[in-house]
């Protein structure tokens, strides 16, 4: 019983290795479809750093040293400045700046008195008598505009100065008549004289000085005879004179 059973292995492996072997006739399977594409691997380690270029003792090709960073060189010398360019729009007006520091205490100014608001001198007064101003004699006023303070007499119409300091003094007439006016003072300064002789119209005559005056020295306008006609004198007609005079500054006390 034992050996039927050692033939039927034996037999059983004689039918496989038949089977299994293929002589030139024997046709083979279809080949088989491509596998699915593999992932990518993972990175590689960073490599070391390599040596320093170093340039061959032949030509260079000239993109290759392009691509070569050189030292910086010497700052060059300044170019030759442009044209002026079109001038731009006005920008908006900026802030106000900081307050300045405050100035210097002033000094006085007035004669004899320790207020700079003294310092003032000024009058004007009007002449509105139709007579004709005595000749070689003060001109008076009927009429005062402003005299402040008080230096001007209007009855004896004479200006008489407090503070010493330079003076501006004008006069202004309007006749039907020529009528000569002068500006006369104390010395060192006297008499400076004006006449006007256009007797087609109305007789307009202005004139004026700058004087520099000491305390106490008098100013005054007066009428004189020069051309005049003897029937000019006499006139009655309408007549006008306004005297001015004011304070410009005073001199140092």
């Amino acid at each position: 019983m034992g050996g039927f059973y050692g033939l039927a292995i034996l037999l059983g492996v004689a039918l496989l290795l038949r089977t299994g072997r293929c002589d030139v006739n024997c046709g083979g399977g279809r080949p088989g479809q491509p596998g699915i594409p593999g992932r990518n691997g993972w990175p590689g380690p960073k490599g070391e750093k390599g040596e320093p270029a170093q340039l061959p003792s032949g030509p260079v090709d000239p993109n290759i040293l392009l691509r070569l960073k050189g030292e910086m060189g010497n700052r060059g010398e300044q170019g030759v400045m442009g044209p002026k360019g079109f001038r731009g729009d006005l920008g908006p007006a900026g802030g106000a700046g900081r307050s300045g520091r405050p100035g210097s205490d002033g000094r006085n100014i007035g004669h004899g008195d320790s207020s700079p608001q003294q310092a003032r001198s000024a009058f004007s007064v009007m002449r509105t008598d139709s007579s004709y101003p005595s000749l070689e004699q003060v001109v008076t006023y009927q009429h005062t505009v402003v005299n402040t303070p008080q230096d001007f007499n209007a009855a004896t119409g004479v200006f008489t100065c407090r503070i010493a300091g330079v003076y501006y003094f004008t006069f202004h007439s309007m006749a039907k008549v020529s009528v000569c006016l002068r500006l006369a003072s104390d010395p060192p300064f006297t008499k400076l004289g004006f006449c006007d002789y256009n007797r087609n119209f109305d007789q307009v005559l202005s004139g004026g000085a700058v004087l520099e005056l000491t305390a106490g020295q008098r100013v005054w306008l007066e009428s004189f005879r020069d051309q005049q006609r003897p029937e000019e004198t006499r006139d009655t007609n309408q007549k006008q004179i306004i005297f001015s005079g004011f304070l410009l500054f005073p001199n140092p006390a």
